[in-house]
């Protein structure tokens, strides 16, 4: 597990100091101690003077946990907002502000990494070639969730369509009023 905190603390690290106001940020919560639990990944991270992370000791009460979901690699492809409305944030309130602020505004230049080693032109057409993917796969998963959708409602009977179930709603309002009618004609026989 020290290898993934490692892991962990430099790309946070890295995305940090690209942007000064995420480091100045995380240096009023210095000495803060992070639990994140990732399903079977469990490690601890603490915040330096400095605004930066680090592996931290595992025992005793962090301030703040993070809970990230099992699916969170799927999520993660589909939208990063989906991501960070499924995360659950426990602890001192300010701390965990503060990181859910720090890690929901953070980008990474990938492009800029790239550009170091192989240079800016093949770096570009790389991170376009990226992106491309990218939203492929975004696309691509959106076609399957409705063509799941489509086959759930329309083929395969799973789930009733919305438009048969408005039907019913108003069928059963129509009973309920014929039957209030019958009922008064009848008492008044």
């Amino acid at each position: 597990m020290e290898a993934l905190e490692q892991l962990a603390s430099r790309a946070l690290n890295h995305l940090v100091r690209t942007e000064s106001w995420a480091q100045a940020r995380l240096v009023g919560h210095s000495g803060a101690r992070i639990r994140i639990d990732a399903g079977p990944f469990n490690f601890s991270l603490g915040i330096d003077q400095q605004g930066l992370f680090h592996a931290a000791d595992k025992h005793g009460e962090p301030d703040v946990r993070i809970s990230l979901p099992s699916d969170m690699p799927l999520r993660l492809l589909a939208s990063r907002d989906a991501l960070f409305t499924s995360v659950k944030l426990g602890g001192s309130a300010d701390i965990a502000e503060s990181l859910a602020f720090v890690l929901r505004n953070l980008r990474w230049d990938a492009e800029a990494d790239l550009a170091q080693v192989l240079g800016d032109i093949p770096a570009r057409r790389v991170s376009l070639v990226a992106v491309g993917l990218a939203q492929a796969m975004q696309d691509a998963l959106g076609r399957v969730g409705e063509n799941f959708k489509e086959y759930a409602v329309e083929e395969s009977g799973l789930i009733t369509a919305r438009r048969d179930v408005d039907a019913f709603g108003r069928d059963v309002n129509q009973l309920r009023d014929d039957v209030a009618r019958l009922e008064k004609r009848i008492s008044r026989l």
